[in-house]
């Protein structure tokens, strides 16, 4: 049986902080676990050498040299020109050739297929809907369609977009990509339409912050209270949100082809009605030419405005971070994550280091020897089903 579905990583860290401790039965623990006696061995020994929790990541098993490998430069050429044009590898091995670049028609090909660009009629039926989820509300994708110059300034047209059907659960026109206002938005889609299960985001603001070295920001921070687990695209790989991104060009032609509005009133107006369109209109050729509203149904999940705090076990050492995000702790003070000021967190000892965990998840590695603060997870990305 391998690691529990809920976190890997944070599985292993509590394998390794249980232990560690004096007197601690390392094969029931691996049966508790469900995992082999040397697996929970490894996950010890990587700890021991590396003297971090941070070991317990998996490590890259990509070779430290690959002659085939194309250059990143070429690839970055060939996912642009298919995204823009759709063109096959006849035509953007041409134009790489005209641009200097010397590469094969099959390994353009390669490229395209590498990246999750084939075209759905040109693929197997299974594999189109490989990344599809079962049901509505498993998964909801988010993200901001670049920017319209309006008389105001500029409006950020911000999609909220359901895996399973396609259904556009929330498109609105803002004026600015603040937490506060994309916050206000979720907070009227899920009064409308409920929580979902998942958030799928890309490693942009407000939902992602590398200021603090973990990325939770206030935003992410407020959804994880409401239960939603959290997924982030790759870097530089947007296809990781194909729907919204594909929905994103559908809707860029929608604005072209009626005149972009020139005001945020006039654009909120109309991103309103192309939504209607686009759920209850317009045929989508993944849904078998049916709407997107025929195969969606609100969630039965609904928004707590005030959501409990969580429950940690009875016999934990729990503590409030102070309004900087910081832990006060026998003598010392850490940073933990700016985002989780006020937040109770949970603190475990192992050897001279404390783990400090939120919720379901661990978060920051304390030396109490050096103070030293380091990440510990961020969240995972998305997993393919």
């Amino acid at each position: 049986m391998p690691w529990k579905a809920s976190s890997v990583m944070d599985q292993r860290i509590e394998f390794v902080v249980r232990a560690s401790d004096a007197g601690a039965n390392v094969s029931s623990l691996c049966q508790e676990y469900g995992i082999s006696r040397p697996t929970g061995y490894r996950w010890l020994r990587r700890y021991q050498q590396t003297n971090s929790l941070q070991g317990l990541g998996e490590l890259s098993r990509r070779p430290r040299r690959s002659p085939r490998q194309t250059g990143s430069e070429i690839e970055s050429e060939v996912v642009a020109l298919r995204l823009a044009f759709d063109w096959g590898g006849k035509k953007i091995q041409r134009i790489m050739a005209d641009r200097g670049f010397v590469v094969s028609t099959s390994t353009v090909n390669r490229i395209i297929k590498r990246n999750g660009l084939i075209r759905t009629r040109l693929s197997h039926q299974k594999a189109a809907r490989r990344f599809e989820r079962e049901q509505p509300n498993q998964l909801w994708q988010m993200d901001f369609k670049g920017d319209y110059l309006i008389e105001q300034g500029k409006c950020y047209p911000l999609s909220i977009l359901d895996d399973h059907s396609r259904f556009v659960v929330g498109l609105f026109a803002l004026s600015n990509q603040l937490g506060r206002s994309v916050k206000s938005c979720l907070i009227s889609t899920f009064e409308r339409y409920g929580v979902p299960e998942a958030i799928l985001t890309d490693h942009g603001i407000p939902w992602w912050g590398n200021a603090n070295g973990h990325g939770l920001t206030r935003l992410s921070v407020s959804l994880i209270r409401q239960g939603i687990q959290l997924y982030f695209s790759g870097f530089c790989h947007p296809q990781t949100q194909g729907k919204v991104e594909r929905f994103h060009r559908t809707l860029k032609h929608a604005m072209w082809y009626r005149g972009e509005p020139k005001s945020l009133p006039a654009f909120a107006e109309a991103l309103s009605d192309f939504r209607k369109e686009y759920n209850y209109l317009r045929p989508h050729e993944s849904l078998e030419m049916v709407v997107p509203a025929h195969r969606y149904q609100p969630s039965s999940k609904t928004y707590d405005p005030s959501p409990p705090d969580w429950e940690y076990p009875e016999q934990a050492i729990v503590r409030r971070l102070n309004t900087q995000g910081c832990l006060d702790y026998q003598n010392h003070r850490y940073f933990v994550c700016e985002a989780l000021a006020g937040e109770n967190v949970q603190i475990e000892h192992i050897d001279h280091k404390l783990a400090v965990r939120y919720r379901h998840m661990y978060v920051r590695e304390l030396d109490q020897n050096t103070g030293r603060s380091v990440s510990l997870l961020k969240p995972a990305p998305e997993p393919k089903v």
